[in-house]
């Protein structure tokens, strides 16, 4: 399929790399799913989820300048493999800052200006050359997707051929005006934006709409966070979230799947998400996010679903609470 109308071929699941790029990360369970977090383990876990997505028919996966060495990672996976058709996408905007450490007191440092696109572009080309199909800015703000000399910059390297396409990754409450401002955003006439990526999931829904509305002028649309940094998994086990954790249990039994098939399967029925992001640590977890294509849902479930849904600032406000682990 292709993504929105950028004529890059992609897989209907995709394989992000933040989990498996840096030792530190936000997602639950990651002591259990990552107890050797040296360079060397974490390539290996990269390259084995490389190795099974590619088996399994993933063809899009996605890494960022501050995943740690993620990029690095698939540069020398890719070395390995025949060039088959799988797209490549990667984010500049955040610098990694946590020197390989789990406790950092600063994970990633953010900085939307030409002087740090030029710098990062040229970070990922080294690595990836060629094989760079969309570029995107890193949890784009407001400000960032109105800047006319960032426009024209992103827009150039696109007509240079550095990468096929120009995207925007969404964060925070303020995602639906960044989105609309970017979808309106031209140089001399020509769009700027191809394709965007936004936190979309059964307890933060509320891009629905304009993420269609995207769609259907012609953006590509992946879906990230969709097991909300894995509040909807088995690896929940916060107090907080007792309630969300045994309604997901009992809605994922009745359809026979795990609790992360239905979170995913959520996502997968919307027509207008072109690519829903697994962030898989472990083959396991990859292994149950393919085979979640297969989930359906039916109408019991959905109106379920819709009961755990939680009001975007608090959802945001849990998110940013959750520890690096």
């Amino acid at each position: 399929m292709e993504l929105g109308a950028t004529g890059i071929l992609v897989s209907r699941l995709g394989l992000g790399l933040a989990a498996v790029g840096r030792p530190g990360y936000i997602n639950l369970g990651r002591s259990l799913d990552l107890p050797d977090r040296s360079p060397d383990a974490l390539y290996a876990r990269a390259a084995e989820l490389l190795d099974i997505a590619r088996t399994r028919g993933v063809r899009y996966v996605d890494v960022a300048r501050s995943y740690g060495r993620a990029e690095e990672f698939l540069a020398r996976w890719l070395r390995a493999v025949p060039r088959d058709g799988l797209a490549v996408g990667s984010k500049w905007g955040y610098r990694y800052t946590a020197g390989w450490r789990v406790d950092a007191s600063v994970h990633e440092e953010k900085e939307l200006s030409v002087t740090r696109f030029t710098a990062q572009l040229a970070e990922t080309r080294a690595l990836l050359g060629d094989r760079l199909d969309l570029y995107q800015i890193h949890s784009a703000t407001p400000e960032s997707v109105q800047d006319a000399t960032l426009l024209r910059a992103l827009v150039d390297g696109r007509r240079a051929g550095a990468y096929r396409a120009i995207g925007l990754t969404l964060s925070g409450t303020t995602s639906a005006r960044t989105l609309a401002l970017a979808v309106a955003a031209r140089v001399d006439g020509e769009r700027v934006f191809d394709v965007t990526q936004a936190t979309f999931n059964c307890l933060e829904p509320s891009l629905a709409e304009p993420l269609a509305r995207a769609h259907g002028e012609g953006l590509g649309v992946i879906v990230k966070e969709a097991l909300a940094n894995g509040r909807l998994t088995p690896a929940n086990a916060r107090p907080e979230d007792e309630s969300l954790a045994r309604a997901l249990r009992a809605a994922a039994a009745a359809r026979s799947c795990s609790v992360d098939q239905l979170a995913l399967a959520f996502v997968l029925e919307r027509p207008w998400v072109d690519i829903v992001l697994s962030g898989a640590a472990t083959t396991a977890q990859l292994v149950s996010h393919t085979d979640a294509l297969a989930v359906s849902l039916d109408d019991q479930t959905r109106t379920l679903l819709a009961t755990i849904v939680e009001p975007p600032t608090r959802y945001w406000t849990t998110r940013a609470s959750l520890p690096w682990t």
